[in-house]
């Protein structure tokens, strides 16, 4: 099990992997550089810093929150757990769909009107041994509304990992150790660069891996995206592209 190296010391590595020292980076989020500096030393990050730091350095801020260790905001967290049902099919059908197709979903996804919450988001306990890089990445699949067959299911369509759907419990637990090439797969369904998230969860990569697919790119966004969503609304996004994939196999 890897040590959480706490989140000053994934901080400090982002910053010099990027070339930016702890006032470029207080500047682009408006805060005081010894605020920065403070957490790079080891000082727990505030929630308003998380949030701030998220656009700053590219991430989600729901992705920080569990590299740092803190429990996710409501508000940050899918709007419908229900929804998970077809968050899976709808990217499995979207990415057989030609780029046009994909499009056409990203913009309906994106035209739904916001919903209110209704509930709290409860993903599925991991029952970590103790808090480690297989369960950030797992709780960060989680937060994009997929459950461990929808994990399953979508990993594969876009990635070349094909597990079953209890291996990525076992994985979530600790129990089994990432590898270079989980780490660039979820990577690409994450939406985050392979090379810092490796470096993150301190898996060694032998070699920087290729840009992920324009469907797995496509795909990580339709999760994203998604996640505003009601489990109706995921629903009819499901079904659409259903039969958009239909549509194009009959062409």
């Amino acid at each position: 099990m890897t040590e959480h190296p706490g989140f000053g010391a994934m901080l400090a590595w982002l910053l010099d992997h990027r070339e930016l020292s702890a006032q470029e980076l207080a500047d682009r989020v408006g805060s005081a550089a010894d605020e920065v500096r403070a957490v790079l030393a080891g000082k727990s990050p505030s929630e308003l810093l998380l949030r701030r730091l998220a656009p700053a350095l590219g991430f989600h801020a729901v992705d920080l929150f569990i590299l740092a260790g803190w429990a996710v905001p409501d508000d940050l967290a899918p709007l419908d757990a229900t929804g998970a049902r077809w968050a899976a099919s709808t990217v499995t059908d979207a990415v057989r769909l030609p780029e046009a197709g994909r499009c056409e979903l990203l913009q309906l996804i994106r035209s739904l009107p916001q919903e209110e919450r209704r509930s709290s988001f409860a993903p599925k306990p991991l029952v970590p041994l103790a808090g480690g890089p297989g369960t950030w990445v797992i709780r960060m699949l989680q937060y994009r509304n997929l459950n461990w067959m929808g994990i399953a299911r979508t990993l594969a369509s876009v990635t070349p990992t094909y597990l079953s759907a209890a291996t990525y419990g076992v994985i979530g637990s600790g129990r089994e150790e990432l590898t270079p090439g989980l780490v660039t797969d979820f990577a690409a369904l994450l939406g985050i660069d392979a090379c810092e998230l490796a470096a993150l969860t301190g898996v060694f990569l032998r070699e920087v891996p290729p840009s992920p697919s324009p469907e797995a790119a496509d795909a990580a966004v339709l999760l994203w995206e998604a996640r505003r969503l009601s489990a109706a609304q995921v629903r009819h996004v499901s079904e659409l592209a259903c039969s958009l994939h239909g549509d194009s196999q009959d062409r």
